[in-house]
């Protein structure tokens, strides 16, 4: 038995290999990790920079996998020769981290990360994701490669040279070694000058960069023109529900109101359809006399497992991604939050809290805001869920975009015209800073005798940025004000690349990420 055992040992260790791959969203929790234990004196990128990024450019970002363990990254973008040649800071050039300046014809590769667990530096992890670096802009006939350099060893010898640029001189006429400038010109990367304030909290680069380019020996550097990224058009198909609120008999009758909306888009071939938000709230009529804000609250919350359920089955049944209203549904820590699920085509089901619950919903029913908010995958990209008065906030939307949403669904419960128009300026306000598409649905009707959902008020929509490749007036279609229906719209993806990158104006682009960012909790808490 001794001898079979040493061949299977020997071919078990002949099938560890390093393998270097585009990264994928699922990466992002160990890529997170690896960085936290290769910087212990510079924040890490957090799970929103590393989405933008995967989303903004897949083709641009890498990991370096061995055995089954991810142990390097190197993000990249592509952007215009002007802005790569400036001077610029790290935050200012990719977009606070989230590679929102990704330019799909730009001639340049901007190299934005490179980070290699510090247990597998002996096997030249870095080397090959520079060598990826290369050979993407090879293939895409780009004019080479540029980014900023850390310095690592300018605090340690500043009183030596008395200036960063001599410090990078005696750098690259080789009478001094730095760990990272050094290395990186051993590369190919010349540096071209220096970029102060480049990264602020880089201590020991006393925030300074090498200003790095490597040039594309393949392109004519003087007329090259780059080879057009621009994915062909990408259409999808969303639905909204405008839908009534009323009595039924049974939660079965329930069920079969909302199959019967679900099988109409279906038959139109939607990707997605959207219900309004607390829908679920004509169950009420199920239970026995009338009950007071709180009970009613936590008898809708007993209704939360076979609701899952039945349009986790529906979403599979009729190959469509249902985003699910909103249900008040019992958390871990005992909370009552207002949940939007989302139920995909392939069986799997999110949740997405509200964040922010209106003053009635605290004072009537003791509903508890979430904490957390977050692009979804589906089959069509990213998306995200704004329920209701989160769209007052713009702070959610620019989030989710930033992690690559370019469809936002806001299910919505509005009593009157007042309500309503403040759900649906805003909403249009933040397709049109976000330059994304935005879905709206609401209730309509009346349930008498359900206390704070006494009339209904909506006039659902899908919006649109206001530029050229989209409708006129920002409105892709609407439906007729308190009725029920539906409305449905074909959205092209692409516009939306369009606008970002060639539009009357650039939202996203032109953010002065010099003067200002976003920062949310947990993202702070994860650089520590």
């Amino acid at each position: 038995m001794t001898a079979p055992s040493k061949l299977k040992s020997r071919a078990s260790r002949s099938k560890k290999r390093l393998e270097i791959r585009h990264a994928a969203r699922r990466d992002v929790p160990n890529i997170i990790a690896m960085m936290k234990r290769a910087y212990t004196n510079l924040p890490a990128l957090t799970p929103g920079n590393l989405l933008g990024q995967i989303t903004a450019f897949p083709e641009g970002q890498f990991v370096a996998e061995y055995e089954g363990q991810i142990v390097g990254y190197a993000a990249t973008f592509r952007i215009d020769e002007a802005t790569a040649f400036a001077p610029h800071s790290w935050a200012e050039i990719t977009g606070g981290g989230h590679a929102s300046r990704h330019d799909a014809s730009g001639a340049w590769l901007y190299g934005m990360e490179v980070c290699v667990d510090p247990d597998w530096r002996g096997l030249r992890i870095g080397q090959r994701l520079y060598e990826a670096r290369k050979r993407l802009a090879e293939e895409l006939e780009l004019k080479g490669v540029v980014f900023g350099g850390r310095l690592p060893g300018l605090s340690r010898r500043i009183r030596e040279f008395k200036s960063a640029e001599s410090y990078l001189e005696a750098v690259k006429s080789g009478k001094v070694r730095d760990q990272v400038a050094s290395f990186q010109m051993g590369n190919g990367f010349e540096p071209i000058g220096l970029l102060e304030d480049y990264l602020p909290s880089d201590k020991e680069s006393l925030g300074y960069a090498a200003h790095m380019v490597w040039r594309n020996p393949y392109v004519d550097q003087d007329t090259s023109a780059p080879k057009n990224a621009i994915h062909p058009k990408s259409w999808v198909r969303v639905a909204t529900v405008q839908f009534q609120q009323r009595a039924v008999t049974s939660f079965e009758e329930f069920i079969s109101n909302i199959e019967y909306f679900v099988d109409v888009v279906s038959d139109y071939k939607s990707d997605f359809v959207v219900f309004p938000e607390l829908f679920t709230m004509q169950l009420l009529a199920l239970e026995k006399g009338r009950l007071g804000p709180v009970e009613a609250i936590e008898a809708l919350t007993k209704r939360t497992n076979p609701l899952v359920d039945a349009l986790r089955e529906m979403a599979l049944s009729y190959n469509i991604n249902i985003i699910g209203g909103s249900h008040p549904t019992r958390v871990s820590n005992g909370d009552i939050r207002n949940v939007a699920y989302v139920f995909l085509r392939d069986g799997s089901v999110h949740a997405q809290e509200k964040i922010h619950p209106t003053p009635n919903e605290r004072n009537w029913w003791n509903i508890k805001g979430g904490e957390k908010i977050q692009a979804i995958d589906t089959d069509c990209g990213p998306i995200g869920v704004l329920v209701c008065y989160d769209t007052q906030f713009p702070e959610l939307a620019r989030r989710l975009v930033d992690e690559g949403a370019k469809l936002l669904f806001v299910p919505f419960c509005t009593d009157n015209r007042q309500g309503y128009l403040r759900v649906r300026y805003c909403a249009q306000a933040r397709a049109i800073e976000n330059q994304c598409y935005v879905i709206m649905s609401g209730n309509v009707g009346n349930l008498p005798g359900v206390e704070n959902m006494d009339v209904q008020y909506a006039q659902s929509c899908i919006l649109t940025p206001c530029d050229f490749p989209f409708a006129r007036d920002g409105v892709a279609a609407e439906t007729t004000e308190n009725v029920e229906t539906i409305a449905v719209a074909d959205l092209d993806l692409s516009d939306i690349g369009w606008a970002r990158r060639e539009g009357t104006v650039r939202n996203l682009r032109d953010r002065r990420f010099d003067l200002y960012r976003l920062v949310w909790r947990d993202e702070a808490k994860s650089s520590k």
